[in-house]
């Protein structure tokens, strides 16, 4: 999802590394911190991989800035990764947040509706935190405050995100 994170916001505008990190910071937050030590190795892959052009620029009181820019190549691997994103990306909350930060740069709205009917479908899997002989423990099946905590705040969210997805799967479906 780091990379994901870094073609999507180069996507929108060049960058240097400070801004991009403290981007790629707010959209996962405290749940997966991006640090140096996998950043700056991550730019440098995709800058080998002709995927991102550097340049530096002097810095408005210190040292001069590397700003960082997508190539035509960058664009296309981010297309591809929004096309076809693994099943992970859309079965883990953070990671299907990234790919919908970035998934206007798709241009094809079936495509954009494809990824969300994916989400839509794993969410309308029966699944809970707990089981019981193989079953999904519901809410209302069990006696521990926290548990009954934790599954009801899930499933209002699950709801909420199943009625957004079925709006948005509509509209992009609606001829242009």
């Amino acid at each position: 999802m780091l990379e994901l994170s870094i073609l999507g916001f180069l996507a929108e505008e060049p960058l240097h590394g400070y801004e991009l990190k403290e981007r790629i910071k707010a959209l996962s937050g405290h749940v997966r911190p991006v640090s140096d030590g996998a950043l700056y190795p991550a730019i440098t892959r995709l800058i080998k991989a002709g995927k991102l052009d550097e340049h530096t620029e002097p810095g408005a009181s210190a040292a001069p800035r590397r700003i960082l820019s997508l190539t035509d190549a960058g664009r296309e691997d981010l297309l591809e990764r929004l096309r076809h994103p693994k099943q992970v990306e859309i079965t883990d909350q953070v990671r299907f947040n990234t790919l919908l930060a970035f998934l206007r740069h798709l241009p094809d709205r079936r495509e954009q509706a494809g990824v969300l009917r994916r989400r839509l479908e794993f969410l309308t899997a029966p699944t809970s935190f707990f089981y019981d002989d193989g079953q999904p423990v519901r809410a209302e099946e069990t006696q521990d405050l926290f548990r009954q905590g934790m599954l009801r705040v899930a499933r209002a969210t699950g709801e909420a995100e199943r009625a957004w997805l079925t709006e948005a799967i509509a509209l992009l479906d609606q001829p242009s």
